[in-house]
């Protein structure tokens, strides 16, 4: 077998969908920090919910590209859930129950997590694919928090409190992205505070989640570049 059949020869059915993960996982890690770093100013603006959803929808769309492979089906049921709840509670407030839209999203949230994770542990050797799928996973981690956040602080709005946060309202959006990516990396956020008991315990979790995130990656990472210097001797010797 030369050179040229080997690279196209499937390992464990993810070099078949190289080249289409490759460019959709470019997009979604793109679209993701679009939308870390705009946040802020979109919140401002007039239309500003619009923009988020349709900045939110650009993500969830390359997410199914970038994970779909052998699970259409079950991403494509998944996402539209996603879709259509943020829009239905723009337009038509108050038919679909807050905490039903958000737990769809987090639910499909959790599956590209779990894809991407997947992906990652299926791998034979560190290439760009794995670095843009452990980052995208990272940040999807800090959005499925996000979600969450959001839907505790609608359903008590008396879960966090902070000296520029209105009392008794639940967290704007933009305050809960600040919340979940501060806890996710460890920082700590001083001004603003949990204050019932499942908002501590989500607090506690993310925190840890984002530690061990980390540890295991660079685990892995470190396992596969390993593993790939260990054969390369081999391979040199039969060429």
């Amino acid at each position: 077998m030369n050179k040229t059949q080997a690279e196209a020869t499937p390992v464990n059915g993810v070099q078949a969908t190289a080249g289409l993960f490759r460019f959709s996982m470019a997009q979604f890690l793109v679209a993701l920090i679009l939308l870390l770093l705009s946040y802020p100013f979109i919140v401002q603006l007039d239309h500003g919910v619009v923009i988020e959803n349709a900045l939110m929808m650009i993500i969830l769309i390359s997410a199914v590209l970038a994970v779909g492979g052998r699970s259409w089906v079950l991403t494509i049921v998944l996402v539209i859930p996603a879709l259509a709840g943020p829009w239905m509670d723009h337009y038509w407030r108050g038919v679909v129950p807050s905490w039903i839209i958000n737990a769809a999203r987090m639910l499909f949230v959790g599956f590209v997590v779990g894809q991407l994770l997947r992906f990652i542990l299926r791998s034979t050797r560190v290439n760009s694919e794995v670095m843009c799928a452990g980052i995208s996973a990272y940040l999807m981690l800090g959005l499925f928090w996000t979600t969450a956040y959001l839907t505790v602080s609608r359903l008590n709005p008396d879960s966090f409190s902070g000296v520029h946060l209105v009392a008794h309202h639940p967290l704007g959006s933009f305050d809960a992205l600040y919340l979940s990516f501060v806890s996710l990396t460890c920082l700590g956020c001083n001004d603003i505070a949990a204050e019932s008991n499942v908002a501590r315990m989500l607090l506690m979790v993310e925190s840890t989640t984002g530690v061990l995130y980390v540890a295991v990656l660079m685990a892995r990472l470190v396992a596969l570049y390993s593993q790939s210097v260990a054969r390369s001797p081999d391979q040199q010797t039969k060429a």
